[in-house]
């Protein structure tokens, strides 16, 4: 009679192999639409992402020009609440911009 299970011992050592023992870093990309204005994108990548008025230009013509920028790599948990700030600030403005997260 043959034994269907799996071979538990290299799964659990394939699982360790690849725990470096730092966080997954998230990319906070955001999305290009045609409602949001230019200097609203920029607002909000110098207040949310703390980037220089130099930086938070580059990524919005990046977003304008791509359809998409990468706003940041961070943890899971500041991601997303990076992600939930831009969408409230975004809404209190009028306007639908669309952040998401992407595992680098």
């Amino acid at each position: 009679m043959s034994d269907n299970r799996p071979d538990y011992k290299v799964q659990i050592e394939n699982q360790n192999a690849d725990k470096s023992g730092l966080p997954s870093l998230y990319r906070v990309l955001m999305h290009n639409d045609d409602y949001t204005t230019m200097e609203f994108v920029v607002s909000a990548l110098e207040s949310v992402f703390h980037q220089s008025p130099a930086e938070a230009h580059r990524v919005m013509l990046n977003i304008h020009t791509q359809g998409v920028g990468v706003c940041g790599a961070y943890s899971f948990e500041v991601a997303e609440t990076k992600v939930a700030r831009v969408h409230a600030l975004a809404r209190k403005a009028g306007y639908p911009l669309k952040c998401t997260l992407d595992r680098a």
